[in-house]
C-alpha cells in the first residue's frame, strides 16, 4: 500500500508535465485526425488521472507500421495482380459483363489500393441466422481432407466451439492440417489449457497481439475483428458471426442474434487464404507462403472470362459472380474499406441500405449518406434497439439522428440483437464482412469484407433487409424529437467521444 501510495503521490506531483509530454506526442508525433487529437488534449487536461491511464489504453501507437510489418507476399502471388491490370485496362472487367463494367473505376482502385484481385468464378449463400451458419459450417468441415483454417475475433470456451473441436479432432486423425487463429482481446475468456489440449491433439493455435498479464489486456486498439474459415482452398466463410452461444441467441441478455455471413466457393476463396496467411504469419511466425499445397490453383486463379482469349482460363458452367475481398487495418496508410464504402455511396442512384450494430461514420462517409438522401436517393439504415457498447450506441444515435434530418430513414431492430455488417446499393452491388460503419473499423481494427458485384445475391440481401422492417421501429422526425433530456445528454457526451470510439 506504501508503495503504491508513493506512486500515485509522484503521479499527481508530475502530472502537470506528463501531460505536457503526452500533448506534444499527440500534437506533433503521431498524424491524427484533428478531432481526435482535440478530444485527446480535452481528456487529459479535463480528466487528469483518468485521461492520462485512457491515453495508455486508448491511444497507444507503438509505430504501429513497425508493430504489423509482415513478410512480403511471394512473386508468384503478386505477380496475378500486375497481369490483371493490365488485362483489365486492355479489354475492360469480365468482358461482356455490363455491371462489371459500370463499376470498372471501382474494381481498379480497390485493385491496386488493397492488391484486392476480381475473382469472377465464384457462388455465394447467405447465411443470417447462427444455427443454420454453423450446421453448414460443420458439415463443410467433416469433408475436409488437405487442411481447414480457422479465424475468429471472438472464440469462447461453450457448447458451440466444443461442436466444432470434436470435428476438428476427427480430421487431425484424418491427416487433416488445422489451425485456429483468435485474437488476444476476443479470446481472453478461453482457458489456456484449452489451447494447450488443442495443440496436444495436433491442432495449431495462434494468439494475435497476445495480453502480457493474464486477461489484462491493456491494447483496447489493433484488434484483428476478421472472421474467416477456409477449407481446402475452395470453400470459405466470411461475416458477422464469432464463436459463441450469443451467436445462435442462446444469450438471454440479447436475445435472437441476427448476422449476416457469406460461404463463397471459387476463386475468392483463394483471397481469404492470403489474408489468413498473412495474419497467421504474424501471431504464429510461420511462413504459410512456402507452402504451395495452400494455394492449390496455381493458374492465374484470380480472373477468369468466358474464352481463352489472351491466354486467360475459361470461366466453370455457372455465370461469373464478381468478387473483391478487400481487406483494411492499422498496418496500411489506406483505409479500403471506408473507401470502397464511399465509392459505393456515391456510385448509387435509387437506393442504399445499410445494417450496422455501430454506425459512428467519419465526416466524408456521414457528409455522403446525407447527400445521397438530399438528392432524393432512397437511404435506409438499420441498426440495432439494445446496446452492447453504450457509448457506441449513443453516439451511434446521435449521428442517426443527422441522418434522419437529412431526409434517410433509419430503423431500429426491435426482435433482437442486429450484428450484420452490409451495404447493398441499387439491388447491383453489396459489400458484406466484417467491418462496421465506425471509426474504429476503419482505422482501428483489422477488417475483412467481400464486395460482390452481383444482381442475384444483392437482391437476396436488400430482400433480407426488406424483411427485418417487419421487426423493426423507424425513427421518425417526431420520435427523434420526443427523446428525454438525459438521453440528450448520453447523446452529446457519446458524441464528443466518438474520434476515440
Amino acid at each position: 500500500m506504501e508503495f503504491a501510495a508513493e506512486i500515485w503521490g509522484w503521479l499527481m506531483e508530475h502530472l502537470l508535465y506528463i501531460n505536457l509530454v503526452l500533448s506534444v506526442v499527440i500534437v506533433f508525433f503521431q498524424r491524427r485526425d484533428p478531432k481526435a487529437v482535440w478530444t485527446w488534449l480535452m481528456l487529459l487536461y479535463f480528466i487528469p488521472v483518468f485521461g492520462f491511464f485512457f491515453y495508455l489504453i486508448f491511444a497507444q501507437d507503438f509505430r504501429k507500421s513497425r508493430m504489423f510489418r509482415v513478410k512480403e507476399v511471394e512473386d508468384r502471388f503478386r505477380r496475378p495482380i500486375r497481369t490483371q491490370e493490365e488485362y483489365l485496362r486492355r479489354v475492360g472487367p469480365l468482358s461482356g459483363d455490363e455491371l462489371a463494367q459500370d463499376y470498372a473505376d471501382l474494381i481498379y482502385y480497390n485493385l491496386e489500393q488493397s492488391g484486392a484481385v476480381l475473382t469472377a468464378a465464384n457462388q455465394v449463400r447467405v447465411f443470417t441466422d447462427g444455427e443454420e451458419k454453423f450446421e453448414d459450417l460443420r458439415a463443410e468441415l467433416r469433408k475436409a481432407s488437405h487442411f481447414i483454417h480457422i479465424q475468429y475475433y471472438i472464440i469462447k470456451n461453450d457448447e458451440l466451439f466444443d461442436s466444432i473441436v470434436s470435428i476438428l479432432k476427427e480430421r487431425v486423425r484424418a491427416g487433416v492440417e488445422v489451425r485456429i487463429l483468435y485474437d488476444g482481446m476476443g479470446g481472453r475468456f478461453m482457458p489456456k489449457k484449452k489451447w494447450k489440449e488443442l495443440e496436444a491433439v495436433g491442432i495449431r493455435t495462434a494468439c494475435f497481439f497476445p495480453p502480457v498479464l493474464g486477461r489484462l489486456n491493456l491494447r483496447v486498439n489493433y484488434r484483428n475483428h476478421r472472421k474467416i474459415v477456409v477449407i481446402d482452398g475452395h470453400t470459405g466463410y466470411v461475416g458477422g458471426f464469432n464463436v459463441g452461444r450469443e451467436y445462435l441467441g442462446r444469450d438471454p441478455k440479447f436475445g435472437y442474434w441476427r448476422d449476416t455471413h457469406l460461404r463463397i466457393t471459387g476463386d475468392a476463396v483463394i483471397s481469404l487464404q492470403i489474408r489468413f496467411a498473412l495474419d497467421w504469419n504474424y501471431a504464429a511466425g510461420e511462413n504459410l507462403f512456402k507452402q504451395s499445397r495452400y494455394f492449390m490453383d496455381q493458374r492465374t486463379p484470380f480472373y477468369r472470362v468466358k474464352s481463352e482469349e489472351d491466354g486467360m482460363p475459361v470461366c466453370p458452367a455457372w455465370e461469373p459472380l464478381g468478387i473483391q475481398i478487400i481487406t483494411s487495418g492499422p498496418d496500411s496508410s489506406n483505409r479500403q474499406i471506408r473507401d470502397n464504402y464511399l465509392q459505393l455511396i456515391h456510385r448509387a442512384r435509387h437506393h442504399i441500405y445499410i445494417q450496422t450494430p455501430y454506425f459512428v461514420p467519419d465526416d466524408a462517409v456521414l457528409s455522403a449518406l446525407k447527400m445521397a438522401a438530399g438528392s432524393g436517393l432512397d437511404v435506409r439504415v438499420m441498426i440495432p434497439c439494445k446496446p452492447d457498447h453504450p457509448f457506441v450506441y449513443w453516439a451511434t444515435y446521435s449521428y442517426i439522428g443527422e441522418l434522419i434530418k437529412a431526409g434517410a430513414r433509419c430503423y431500429t431492430y426491435e426482435k433482437g440483437f442486429l450484428h450484420a455488417k452490409c451495404l447493398m446499393t441499387d439491388g447491383r452491388v453489396s459489400c458484406c464482412g466484417t467491418a462496421n460503419m465506425d471509426i474504429r473499423s476503419f482505422e482501428l481494427n483489422f477488417e475483412v469484407n467481400a464486395t460482390i458485384y452481383d444482381e442475384t445475391t444483392t437482391e437476396t440481401l436488400e430482400e433480407v433487409f426488406l424483411r427485418d422492417l417487419d421487426d423493426c421501429r423507424e425513427i421518425t422526425k417526431e420520435v427523434y424529437a420526443s427523446r428525454g433530456l438525459w438521453i440528450r445528454i448520453r447523446e452529446q457526451g457519446c458524441r464528443l467521444l466518438s474520434p476515440l470510439l
